[in-house]
């Protein structure tokens, strides 16, 4: 059986977060279409969504919402845009620790850093902005679990930068 070195272990981390950040951007485009496509799959319509549990209700509410706003008012969309740019962004930021792990580590801390960041700001604007408790919950999820990836990448590193040290020594 293959035994992976602790360098492909930490790429592979790096790449399945990379990656997870483009499709979590990406999904940041076509919303309107996803919401209507979900409400579609589920049946979710007007006459419907009384008798259904209340996420249905927010996800039919926001449907309708995008729709109105996006007819009258598609500069805002823009805003969903920058959302999605700033997910591929980021990801691009992992190429440095993809390189050269050790050196780049930095990026990390901050990836980690972002990870635990999401938990204040989706807790007081959530509120604000009148979001239900349980997406305020669905929102900090992924801070909570992207932080999961992370913690496992910088302990490979941690491990990778012991090695070298005792490598470079033996010398």
């Amino acid at each position: 059986m293959a035994r992976f070195t602790n360098l492909q272990i930490i790429r592979g981390i790096i790449v399945f977060f990379m990656v997870a950040l483009v499709v979590s951007g990406a999904t940041a485009f076509p919303i309107e279409s996803e919401l209507k496509l979900i409400c579609s799959i589920f049946h979710i319509d007007g006459d419907s969504v009384a008798g259904m549990p209340a996420i249905f209700r927010f996800v039919y509410d926001i449907k309708e919402a995008l729709i109105v706003t996006n007819q009258q008012y598609p500069q805002l969309a823009y805003g969903c845009d920058w959302l999605a740019f700033a997910h591929l962004v980021i990801a691009g930021m992992f190429v440095g620790p993809f390189i050269d792990p050790i050196r780049n580590k930095f990026v990390i801390y901050w990836g980690m850093f972002a990870c635990v960041a999401i938990l204040p700001l989706a807790f007081i604007c959530g509120p604000i902005r009148e979001m239900p408790f349980y997406w305020t919950l669905i929102d900090c999820s992924f801070g909570v679990f992207g932080i999961i990836p992370l913690i496992i990448c910088m302990k490979y590193i941690k491990k990778l930068e012991a090695e070298q040290k005792e490598a470079a020594q033996e010398k």
